[in-house]
């Protein structure tokens, strides 16, 4: 293909993926047409997929130009209505303006009476608007409102502590009567932030296009902008600390930690920093120490303020999603295929030891995303979450490492999330899509190793005659995966 129809033709893709996205996020369909939902995000991937493949074409000085004005539309798509598939953003706005008026979050449930002075009618409606059904119903008191739009009312925040303190800057940079738009604009200024970083990391070791599969990705517009999800603050931070890992260990340290303490669910990244380490305990520890003081300062304040526990409703959480049942949300759903539903666990965790070993030991510390790409997709497949904005970590670590396979784990988290409501039986569709993603990340797996055989196979017939001349060669260098 040449290089001005690559161009032409990757942006008429993106510009159908921005179409559908748009029409995905303008319409109510979430708890109206689901089914018609599911359509349009699958419509989204299929051209999220073509445009990537496409963008391989494309010459090198278009590339950058391209990813950013890709990731700024695609951004934006998330900017034209309320949150459409999750209420979580309603709880950051009653968290921000909670600690504006000088209180700690964690000490009060939303529907505690002692903070209806805080309460007004748009997170706390009244009358007709409590029949909708993303309303949730709280027992009436002296207050304002007989339902709220914050789900869990009764719970306390589970949010950690940076994420709180981004909650409280977007509350008092934002205007009055702004409600829920701050926090997706927020999300968008993160989602491009990162794709800029992407780019320039990508960049510095070669090539750039890997930075389209954040950059572009549906999950992106739907769950970093349009429901404003606090794990495109850590994403930003995780990209950030892997970016420097390799080379300025403490700051990686610092800022891998800084993501811990946005969402918890970089944790599982930690073991990719430390790739190759299990043998050099300093330099372990330059990440290690770290990361524990961001996460422990992070936290400080809140404990020296706070009367209730600073971890929320964080065990109540891990019960509820079926952590210590794996039949609560079908946990565990590939593993209970072939163990005994109370093997499950013990499994997860003897595998998921066994993955961090394996890095820890043989993991490359100059690739250190490989590492956490390979423990965070293993996590997902074990896990099977049914929440689709969890699988934004693993998109940010997949643009790292351009392993696009892995890809299809965020697909199937969406697919258990949304489509799960357009069908008799949710658990057997999740099971499903998350089964084809493993099968995915296995074929990606052989290709790879197969393009790998091939390329040392032809190492030797590339070799200079013997002619008594010496002939300088390149570095040998890892072949390059191949791209979707």
């Amino acid at each position: 293909m040449k290089p001005r129809t690559a161009v032409a033709l990757t942006s008429a893709l993106l510009a159908a993926l921005v179409t559908v996205l748009a029409a995905a996020v303008g319409s109510d369909a979430y708890f109206t047409d689901p089914a018609a939902l599911t359509g349009w995000y699958a419509a989204a991937w299929a051209l999220f997929a073509a445009a990537a493949w496409s963008l391989r074409a494309v010459s090198a000085r278009h590339v950058v130009p391209l990813v950013l004005a890709g990731s700024v539309a695609v951004a934006a798509t998330g900017l034209l209505a309320e949150p459409r598939t999750s209420s979580d953003a309603f709880r950051y706005v009653w968290d921000g303006r909670v600690q504006a008026a000088g209180i700690s979050p964690y000490d009060h449930a939303p529907a505690d009476p002692r903070l209806a002075h805080l309460r007004d009618l748009w997170l706390f409606p009244q009358g007709a608007q409590c029949e909708r059904p993303e309303r949730f119903r709280i027992a009436p008191d002296t207050g304002q409102g007989a339902c709220t739009r914050i789900n869990r009312p009764y719970a306390h925040t589970i949010y950690p502590p940076v994420a709180e303190g981004y909650f409280l800057l977007v509350h008092a940079l934002s205007p009055p009567g702004t409600r829920h738009k701050p926090f997706q604009v927020g999300g968008a200024l993160l989602a491009v932030a990162t794709s800029g970083l992407l780019l320039y990391a990508l960049r510095r070791r070669g090539d750039g296009r890997a930075a389209a599969y954040w950059a572009w990705c549906p999950a992106v517009a739907v769950e970093a902008v349009n429901n404003a999800h606090a794990d495109a603050l850590s994403v930003l931070f995780t990209v950030a600390a892997f970016t420097v890992v390799a080379g300025r260990r403490p700051l990686g340290g610092a800022l891998l930690g800084a993501g811990i303490a946005t969402k918890l669910l970089p944790a599982v990244t930690l073991p990719g920093a430390l790739s190759g380490l299990a043998r050099r305990p300093r330099e372990a520890l330059a990440v290690l120490l770290p990361a524990t003081a961001v996460v422990a300062l992070g936290y400080l304040p809140y404990i020296l303020v706070s009367d209730s526990s600073v971890l929320g409703y964080l065990s109540g959480y891990t019960q509820e999603e079926g952590y210590d049942d794996a039949t609560v949300k079908n946990r565990y759903a590939l593993l209970r295929l072939v163990l005994p539903d109370s093997w499950a666990l013990p499994a997860t965790l003897v595998v998921l030891a066994a993955v961090v070993a394996y890095v820890l030991r043989r993991g490359d510390p100059g690739r250190p995303w490989r590492g956490a790409l390979l423990v965070t997709g293993t996590a997902f497949l074990l896990l099977t979450p049914g929440y689709s904005w969890y699988a934004l970590l693993l998109v940010g670590l997949v643009a790292l490492d351009g392993r696009w396979e892995w890809l299809g784990v965020a697909v199937a988290g969406a697919a258990k999330y949304i489509g799960g409501r357009a069908v008799g039986d949710p658990n057997l569709l999740g099971t499903v899509a998350y089964a084809v993603a493993a099968l995915a990340v296995t074929g990606g797996w052989a290709l790879r190793r197969a393009a790998a055989k091939r390329a040392g196979r032809a190492a030797p017939e590339a070799a200079p005659e013997a002619t008594g001349r010496t002939r300088r060669t390149a570095p040998e260098r890892e072949p390059e995966p191949p791209r979707p």
